[in-house]
């Protein structure tokens, strides 16, 4: 894990899903504070906005905590857990919200279908519980991606591979908040669904190239060192 301080600001637990997504949409977003709504994040955001109101439920000896406000200061990072569920456990921490003892296991909610390769959900989600672990001095093996429109849920064990992950995840972010530069433009599938494409443009930095590229060799007669 990478070391704490207290002194370095806190980035949105948010911006690890978005640079996994793509490095070049978190800087927009970290560095531009640039943000474009279309159809897929207006569903998404209004799909939150009906399930999340930060509240303590009980449900039999469990607990479900809503929106509960989680920080890291190793990793770098705070916001909310969609859910967090406490479940009754002989073995496990005692929690503020209600007598007992628990085993946490946070929740987040998607927007869509059951999507198994969309690693920077499980980063999310591990961040999560690394933020959990870190205020309540627990251990948390799984977790859960709830999908709202399927009305299912992907479980994710936070293995060692995906914690080291997360936490390149963490200082990748750090050094371009660091940095303060924009990573460069990859045109893939996923651009396609990008509310920052218009933003972005990715295929026209790489027309742009092309165009200067064949200007030189037009007028040198040689290709571009």
């Amino acid at each position: 894990m990478p070391s704490c301080s207290a002194d370095r600001e806190l980035f949105p637990l948010s911006w690890l899903a978005q640079y996994g997504y793509c490095p070049r949409r978190c800087g927009l977003l970290a560095l531009d504070q640039a943000w474009v709504e279309n159809a897929e994040t207006a569903s998404g955001r209004f799909q939150h906005q009906r399930v999340h109101t930060a509240r303590v439920e009980r449900k039999g000896g469990d607990l479900f905590l809503y929106e509960l406000p989680v920080y890291s200061r190793t990793l770098g990072v705070n916001g909310k857990c969609d859910c967090v569920e406490a479940r009754a456990a002989p073995d496990g921490i005692p929690l503020p919200y209600g007598e007992g003892t628990f085993q946490l296991y946070p929740v987040e909610y998607k927007h869509g279908v059951v999507r198994k390769r969309e690693e920077e959900y499980h980063i999310q989600l591990c961040a999560q519980a690394l933020c959990l672990e870190e205020q309540f001095g627990c251990t948390i093996p799984a977790g859960a991606i709830f999908y709202i429109n399927s009305h299912r849920r992907d479980e994710v064990t936070l293995t060692a591979a995906l914690r080291q992950k997360t936490v390149e995840t963490a200082q990748r972010i750090q050094a371009l908040l660091a940095q303060d530069a924009l990573p460069p433009a990859k045109y893939s599938a996923k651009c396609k669904k990008c509310s920052l494409l218009s933003l972005c443009q990715p295929k026209w930095k790489r027309t742009a190239k092309g165009y200067c590229q064949s200007l030189w060799d037009l007028t040198t007669g040689e290709e571009s060192p």
